[in-house]
């Protein structure tokens, strides 16, 4: 304990009389400080971080699965989160729409995500397109066929379930904790979750 509070105090004593200012990076602004050796240490809060790695694995074949998993989901998360952003701005500015106006809205919408998602999309490979519904799925609690049947009508989803099926992707089927583990271990790393910022919820 005496060691902790010993370094506690080191670190403060030096942060109160070291050289801080503000340095812009992609263009936002973060604290800094410089130690004793001028160099610059940049300050910024971390978001939380999960580590939920299985303690174990039965077999070699499931620890590679276990790794690939983890290189195609970190692949495929920036679309995830994209793609739970847009749903959830959706689903809040067309609640009150009527079905003409939601689906003109939704017709616009589209053309955005056609140019932002269907090049990635298509170099995908059969896994990566599981971890990516998966992670969708696991945070809407929807099947990804629900959704698109929601958003685009029954005709549009039975076109993209039957596509996918030659894909073998089974969009009617949601992803459910505990049918894939090594996956659900790979997932529980990776938040996917949007709120909605509040001045716009207010609007």
């Amino acid at each position: 304990m005496r060691l902790l509070l010993l370094g506690l105090y080191i670190v403060l004593a030096a942060s109160a009389t070291a050289q801080t200012g503000y340095t812009k990076v992609n263009g936002s602004y973060y604290p800094y400080t410089l130690d004793d050796c001028g160099d610059t240490i940049i300050i910024a809060q971390l978001g939380d971080v999960s580590v939920s790695s299985p303690e174990f694995f039965e077999s070699d074949e499931e620890y590679k699965l276990y790794r690939r998993y983890r290189i195609y989901a970190q692949r495929v998360y920036p679309y995830a989160v994209d793609a739970i952003r847009i749903f959830r701005e959706t689903e809040y500015m067309t609640q009150n729409m009527n079905n003409r106006d939601r689906r003109r809205y939704i017709k616009r919408l589209q053309k955005e995500l056609e140019e932002k998602f269907e090049e990635p999309l298509k170099s995908m490979s059969k896994t990566q397109g599981k971890v990516l519904i998966s992670m969708i799925e696991r945070e809407t609690g929807e099947p990804i066929y629900d959704l698109i049947k929601d958003l685009r009508g029954g005709l549009t989803a039975r076109y993209w379930a039957t596509l996918a099926g030659f894909y073998g992707h089974k969009l009617k089927q949601k992803y459910e904790i505990g049918d894939d583990r090594i996956l659900d271990a790979v997932l529980d790393d990776f938040d996917v979750s949007y709120q909605l910022p509040e001045q716009q919820v207010r609007r």
